[in-house]
């Protein structure tokens, strides 16, 4: 197929642009959380699966964490097992445990694995429970009484926090040609199996790496301001000041708290990246305009509206 000389001028502008990028994240980790639009959509799903290739091929090394909530939801329904949910958490007991593990350690981990592969790729697909990967433990929420002002405990069965990384499994496979794909899924001590936040999973190993970036892709276009215009360029100090003036709220905040803890720990940058555009890991990484918003330290005083 040959290209006009217009459309050959803008992708070599494009190139031109992404090369101090390219330049500048060779050997670096990228920690990517995969959800969303961009895990059900045909169409994100390969651009996504093509970002993520490219920049192994590019010498970053990409590591994928990846949800799983509506899949999980889906088979549960065929199987007649009722779901209720605490603050945006599913309660998983030991049947609903095992959808968890067969769906996203099983039909999603392996979808996103051959997808990459599919995209010549060397994807290898693993859960936390691999090599110890992910050590759990049991996550206790704790709500105001109704009757008086003491907090009461609430269990909601095997849904876990990361305890600790256990980097080994992760470092052999930066340090070749492979990508990792992790389930977020943890075992405690005893074995028992524990649901984990894929969030707060891919926060904690960006942290514990020392990763150079750690990308959350959502179903929004950013942060945004009371106005509705997208915010980027943030620093620590402005998000911790957008969470105390309620602007930052909702489901965005557990997204932002996971950013910020990872920033604190001395990863160079989080990113809420709106995953509904077709290549929104490249562009955000390549572009200087990027799709979403970028949180570092001392913040860039940039705005995209």
């Amino acid at each position: 197929m040959s290209l006009s000389l217009d459309s050959a001028k803008n992708i070599a502008k494009v190139l031109t642009e992404a090369l101090p990028y390219i330049q500048k994240f060779t050997g670096r980790t990228i920690v990517v959380k995969y959800g969303g639009n961009a895990m059900v959509d045909d169409v994100l799903k390969n651009s996504f699966a093509r970002d993520i290739v490219l920049m192994k091929l590019v010498g970053m090394n990409p590591i994928v964490v990846h949800g799983g909530g509506p899949q999980i939801g889906q088979v549960l329904e065929q199987l007649n097992i009722e779901s209720s949910f605490v603050d945006g958490l599913r309660v998983t007991d030991s049947r609903t445990m095992d959808v968890v593990e067969m769906v996203l350690g099983g039909l999603v981990n392996k979808e996103i694995v051959n997808l990459l592969n599919k995209n010549q790729g060397k994807a290898v697909g693993v859960t936390g429970k691999d090599g110890n990967l992910i050590r759990a433990r049991k996550l206790t929420l704790k709500r105001k009484s109704e009757s008086s002002d003491d907090e009461e405990s609430i269990d909601i069965g095997q849904v876990g926090e990361v305890a600790a990384i256990n980097t080994e499994v992760l470092e052999v496979m930066k340090d070749s040609d492979f990508i990792p794909v992790i389930a977020p899924i943890g075992t405690d001590e005893a074995g028992a199996s524990y649901n984990i936040n894929a969030d707060s999973v891919a926060g904690e190993i960006a942290s514990i790496l020392g990763a150079e970036k750690l990308m959350l892709l959502t179903n929004v276009a950013g942060v945004q301001d009371k106005q509705g215009n997208v915010l980027t360029g943030l620093s620590v100090g402005q998000v911790d000041g957008l969470i105390a003036d309620k602007t930052i709220h909702g489901g965005m905040l557990p997204k932002i708290e996971c950013a910020l803890s990872a920033v604190k720990a001395g990863v160079q940058s989080a990113h809420i990246v709106d995953g509904r555009v077709e290549h929104a890991v490249l562009l955000e990484i390549f572009t200087d305009e990027g799709v979403g918003t970028l949180i570092t330290q001392n913040g860039l005083n940039k705005t995209k509206v």
